[in-house]
Order: structure tokens, then sequence, then C-alpha cells
């Protein structure tokens, strides 16, 4: 998981941070005869994050995830793509940029996406956006989204947020249909705050139904899937990536590990009863889109006219970056004992701040510079 401006992702694992750029990750496909142990792993697609695959029509099979082709401000950099698979997944089609028709010149860019098939052969992508870009990183503007398609690739925007919380960021939804309702869950927050859950009889109004149990070793960051007809399960992120299932909807029997260890898995049982995965992240890792936290750095002032300063309680190494929001490099100094960087030379505009922790791992903050 699973930052989404997708510009770091929070690496959980046996509680400990780290931070990695996810244009470096792969994601990954593998089977299983039993949804339990998958074999074959194989990369997927390079420089990818947070896949959904569904079954579409008959043995066509269709995967959508967040692109980071390269080069950095590339037109498919930091977009959803699809990829096509008309042989039970056997092959593949190169990765495609999806196009969304009708979503306002102001959102934020989708994210997270999540697919769903509905009147039989229509196409349903659930997304994460905001009506606007957030100023200070992911915070309650961010909703659940829709649009809908006849052929995967080109979406129509399905106006107001499908699911919004007041107080809080809602990213990473899963939706699937079972037992003649929509459901709908997206992490509630940290792994043991367990997860959203929501149910709906058009796919377009969502009622909110109690949080999910969990614990702090499973992150509800992954898809749904309907197993044999007559179960529900969720396929999470953990140490391995892990399964939950329920026959009613409500009543969730308990977590159960698979053999593979990453995150942001989707699973989907083939025509033949057996199981694809798709997932990424390398192994022992959780991604969690969490972007620009705020209990690990500040900017502040942001937006700013002329200087910035970094609040934060970690240990900072001296050297910092800015880049445009289309990658491009524009200055690497040093930081000062104030841990202030002077911005005023900059075109009014959205930058990219990258900069090290003292163990080396690296964190990307944006800011504004009015």
């Amino acid at each position: 998981m699973k930052p989404k401006f997708w510009l770091i992702l929070l690496l959980v694992c046996s509680f400990t941070f780290a931070f990695a750029q996810p244009w470096k990750m792969p994601i990954s496909i593998a089977r299983s005869t039993d949804g339990i142990s998958f074999t074959n792993s194989t990369i997927f697609q390079d420089s990818s994050g947070v896949p959904c695959v569904i079954r579409w029509k008959g043995d066509t099979l269709i995967c959508a995830f967040q692109w980071f082709r390269l080069p950095v401000g590339s037109p498919s950099w930091d977009r959803v793509a699809v990829k096509y698979s008309y042989d039970n997944g056997k092959n593949w089609s190169n990765p495609t940029p999806i196009v969304m028709n009708g979503i306002p010149g102001t959102y934020q860019r989708p994210f997270d996406p999540t697919l769903v098939v509905f009147n039989k052969d229509s196409i349903r992508i659930y997304f994460s956006s905001s009506a606007k870009l957030p100023t200070g990183g992911l915070d309650s503007i961010v909703n659940t989204y829709s649009a809908k398609s006849a052929d995967g690739l080109n979406y129509t925007f399905e106006p107001n947020a499908r699911v919004d919380v007041a107080d809080k960021p809602v990213i990473d939804p899963a939706v699937v249909y079972f037992i003649n309702n929509w459901h709908y869950t997206a992490p509630a927050g940290a792994p043991q705050d367990g997860a959203r859950h929501y149910t709906s009889t058009d796919g377009l109004h969502f009622s909110g139904l109690p949080i999910i149990s969990s614990d702090n070793t499973h992150n509800w960051t992954g898809n749904l899937m309907v197993n044999n007809g007559n179960e529900m399960r969720f396929y999470g992120s953990g140490n391995f990536i892990w399964y939950n299932s329920s026959l009613d909807g409500s009543t969730w029997n308990g977590f159960n590990n698979t053999n593979i260890k990453g995150g942001d898995p989707s699973v989907i049982q083939l025509s033949d009863g057996s199981y694809l995965m798709i997932y990424s992240g390398k192994p022992n890792a959780v991604w969690t889109e969490y972007l620009f936290k705020n209990d690990i750095i500040q900017i502040y002032p942001n937006p700013a006219n002329t200087t910035i300063r970094l609040i934060t309680d970690f240990e900072l190494v001296s050297d910092y970056k800015i880049y445009s929001i289309n990658g491009v490099l524009i200055e690497n100094a040093h930081l000062d004992a104030t841990q202030s960087i002077n911005i005023q030379n900059l075109e009014s505009g959205i930058y990219l701040l990258e900069i090290k922790l003292i163990n080396q791992s690296r964190l990307v903050l944006k800011f504004i510079k009015n």
C-alpha cells in the first residue's frame, strides 16, 4: 500500500518505518490451486503499485494499477494504467494509461484504482482523489470517487464522492458485489484500527457499517474477491499476505496467511477454479499510502513566500533536493542549522522536497510557493 500525491510510500514492517520510491518497485503475479499457496511468481509490471485485477468477459482479465513510467514527469508518470489478458492471465497487453472524461480540472489525479464489473459487461473504477490539491498532504478532502466504462480504458467520471469521512482521508478502496450488495472496505488508519465497511445496492450510494476489527500485524490494504460464489474474502497486507473471509458480509472468520510476502494484493478465481494474485512490494514489505505524514515531519509555513522550515523530531542529514512537480531537479543544497530553506527565488507553484533521515531513508514532501 496500498501516497498518495503518490510520491512516498510508508513502509510498515515489524513496527519500523522506512521510505521507498514506488517507481523503483515492480508488481508481481503468482498462481495457486487453493488461494493459499502461490507459486511461479514473476514480474508483472515494473515501476508500478496498488494493482487490482478482475475477470471481465469469459477469460478476459483486466488489471489496473498506478504506473510510474520513467522518466519522472512523462505523460504516463503516476497515472492509473490497465493491462488486458485474453487467455486467463498467461499473456498480457502492454500498459496503457486510462482516460478519465468529465473529471473537473481542479481534482487531484486518480490513484488507488479498484475495478468491478457491473450490469454484466460494464466496468466501474473506484479511486482516491480530492476536489482540489490538498495543501498539507492526505487530509479529509481525499475521498473515494468512481467512473464507468464500456471498455476498461475510457471512463466517464461520476459526480460526488462515493465515500466521504468528514474528518479523515479515505484511501485504498476495495469493492466487490456479494449477496445482493456492493461491499466497500478501506483502511481506517493504522493496521490495528481495522477497516471501514460500507454497503450499497447500486454501487453509488453507500451506507456505513461497523468497523471491521484488526490488529497491528494485519493491514486492510488490498482487495476484496468472491470465492466459489458463496464466500467473500479480503486479501490484505502484512508480513505475509493474508486473507479473511465472511459468509454474510458481516461476520469475519479470522486471518489466514498465504506464502507470499508483499503488499496490496489482488486475487481472482479463474474459470477453472484456480487463483491468480497480482501484488506489489519487496519481501517483508507492507506498502500503505501515507503521504506527508504530519507526525513524522512538517513543512512550515506551507504555502510560503520566502522561507520554509522543517519541523521534526527525526535527525536529518544536511543534503536536500528541490524538484518541480514534473520531477525536474531545481536545487541541490545543504540544510542550515535552523533547518530552513530559502525559496524566494522559486517561481510560484507546487514543488517536491526530498530529504534524508539519518538512517539514509529518503522522504519526499510537497510544498507550495506563493
